[in-house]
């Protein structure tokens, strides 16, 4: 009775010293006088009862859970666009992962996962449908596979599916051939410790042996949609089992034209989830970039998805260096890419050179050749096997290919490694410039990255290196909405005053201020304007007849012509060029002198480097 007391005091009551003397004394006394005293255990340290805790938690987290339906686990539209934290960890195992899939990381040598691994793993594991926003080599193909292969393998085990011919539990859809390659190379290697059958599907190649690939128990495939539909067709693809659904560059495939596979694929995969009794399918979306338009088609299409997105995503990267080189119109274009080439060459790097256009590709691969420079060609006129080909010329270290001149079709999805990004032709909005910069310093590796800016490239050049100077996202700046800022209308605050940006232009002093590195470039921006903006004829005419050559301009009032058009700037026509409006007046003759003195200038290009340095050094300084 005296022990019992003793429990209820203990258990009610916080006691102090010099109760529990009491209380110990008690107890003393209340045991059987014929028991021999034996001392008390010593109580464990105390790293050793929290080693113990985390021995049981990890055992309890790492055994699998009987999965809940995926159509009970899609969030609310409050939750969708959550901030998540993301957990350091240092090794893949404390995100759940099992010993089969650890396995295939220590022979690919990768011990630490990434943020959006460390982000990822964890919800697809628990069942969620996620949209995976990361820039490029971030590690997005291992953020998915490795937790999708886990989910194949413990249905196996938990519910008793297997492999069927014909009939895969998930499907990777990628918008270009070579993107599906290199998710099937990853794939494989996996599957050597994992035990599961991947298979590929893609256009430019026959549809027999595919057909006889799918024939045989799988089960996962990847593909491209229009070829994973014409197997849909064909009935050598069946939907009955597909569970796991995995759109890799989501953004592209939503937004160049495959929207409408992509409905027609998801139909059947939706009319099924809504039968009673069936548990629907698992979403995952992949991208580096991602606009509004294509997020609001994607939280339209999946409802209630989960938006999982890094810190890095949509900015700079960090282990990169970007330069960005004026040209000043005198330059030849080709001889300041050879000068920029061959210092980068003779270091021994592996250069992309991204071009705009199909004709400007061919053009600089044609010069490269005649300067004895071996290039391979990526564009969207070189025929599919040949691609794959040149690309295999480019990635082998013994080769003598080391220049790959493109388009933006290997701007996307290809795992590459380059050490310098060469942009002959600058992009045409903030997006394609993160993914041709994306296709260096990838995974932590240094590389580097220079533009070569012309005049009407110089406002979207110089708007995309202050966002990356003050670490900003680079989201939705273009070549029009860029131009459009600049060119913005007089407020009544200033109206009957000359516009700052015309003023800046106008006067020499300021043209050759010397300042930050953004500054500089949106300060030069106006004389892309400034040029040739009225023929020699017309400025003659307007400066021997200042006053016939307007019809509302007074006659009785010679004294006060200056005057005069200040009163009616707002209604004088105005030349657009390069996104600054410029009138036309009088005052040419001046800016036609500064003109002058930038033809003067020779082959010498202003480099603007991102780490503050401005020079106006020849290219092969860098």
């Amino acid at each position: 009775m005296a022990m019992a007391a003793a429990g209820r005091c203990l258990h009610l009551h916080r006691p102090s010293p010099l109760r529990l003397r009491v209380l110990r004394a008690a107890l003393s006394t209340a045991a059987p006088p014929s028991s021999s005293p034996s001392p008390a255990p010593a109580a464990p340290p105390r790293h050793e009862l929290l080693l113990e805790r985390l021995r049981l938690r990890h055992l309890k987290d790492s055994s699998p859970a009987p999965p809940k339906p995926l159509r009970d686990r899609a969030r609310g539209p409050q939750q969708q666009h959550q901030q998540q934290r993301t957990v350091e960890v240092e090794t893949f195992a404390e995100l759940g992962l099992e010993d089969q899939v650890l396995a295939a990381m220590r022979e690919a040598g990768i011990s630490k996962p990434t943020e959006i691994q460390c982000l990822a793993v964890p919800a697809i594991l628990d069942g969620t449908s996620v949209v995976l926003g990361s820039h490029t080599g971030s590690g997005k193909t291992l953020a998915y596979l490795l937790p999708l292969v886990q989910l194949l393998r413990h249905d196996e085990a938990t519910l008793g599916m297997s492999m069927k011919p014909r009939r895969p539990r998930a499907v990777v859809l990628c918008p270009t051939r070579e993107l599906t390659e290199q998710v099937f190379r990853v794939a494989k290697s996996i599957s050597h410790h994992a035990r599961f059958r991947s298979t590929m599907v893609s256009g430019g190649t026959r549809l027999k042996p595919q057909e006889d690939s799918l024939n045989m128990p799988v089960d996962m495939v990847v593909g491209t949609p229009g070829r994973i539909l014409d197997h849909i067709k064909e009935g050598n693809i069946v939907y009955g089992d597909i569970k796991y659904l995995i759109l890799d560059e989501a953004d592209t495939m939503f937004d160049q034209g495959f929207g409408e596979d992509l409905r027609k694929f998801l139909a059947p995969l939706k009319n099924r989830a809504s039968k009673p009794g069936d548990q629907g399918f698992q979403t995952v979306l992949v991208s580096a970039t991602m606009t509004k338009g294509v997020q609001k088609l994607i939280d339209e299409e999946f409802e209630g998805i989960v938006h999982l997105r890094t810190s890095t995503f949509q900015k700079r990267i960090a282990t990169a260096r970007h330069d960005f080189m004026k040209l000043s119109g005198s330059e030849n274009k080709l001889e300041a890419l050879l000068q920029v080439l061959v210092p980068s060459l003779a270091k021994g790097n592996k250069v992309m050179v991204f071009c705009n256009t199909m004709n400007s590709s061919r053009a600089v691969d044609h010069f490269l050749t005649e300067n004895q420079i071996s290039t391979v060609n990526y564009h969207g006129e070189v025929p599919a096997e040949e691609r794959v080909e040149n690309l295999k010329k480019f990635r082998n270290e013994e080769g003598d290919c080391p220049t790959l001149v493109c388009t933006d079709l290997a701007a996307r999805g290809l795992d590459l490694e380059v050490d310098h990004v060469i942009m002959f032709d600058f992009p045409k909005n903030s997006i394609d410039y993160l993914h041709r910069t994306g296709r260096t310093a990838r995974m932590g590796a240094k590389g580097k990255v220079t533009s070569l800016v012309a005049k009407k490239d110089v406002p979207l050049a110089a708007r995309i290196e202050d966002a990356m100077k003050k670490n900003e996202s680079l989201e939705s700046l273009t070549t029009s909405n860029v131009r459009r800022d600049s060119a913005n209308p007089q407020t009544p605050s200033t109206k009957g005053r000359t516009p700052r940006l015309a003023r800046n232009s106008e006067s020499p002093r300021v043209a050759n201020l010397k300042s930050k590195r953004g500054v500089t470039l949106s300060r030069r921006a106006p004389k892309v304007a400034i040029k040739d903006t009225t023929s020699t004829r017309k400025r003659s005419s307007t400066n021997s007849q200042p006053s016939s050559s307007r019809k509302h301009s007074p006659a009785k009032n010679p004294p006060k012509p200056r005057p005069a058009e200040a009163r009616t700037a707002k209604p004088v026509r105005a030349v657009s060029k390069g996104g600054v409006k410029v009138g036309k007046s009088s005052r040419g003759k001046p800016e036609g002198r500064k003109e002058d003195t930038l033809n003067k200038v020779g082959s010498k290009l202003s480099v603007v480097g991102f780490r503050g340095r401005s020079t106006g050094k020849s290219a092969q300084a860098h």
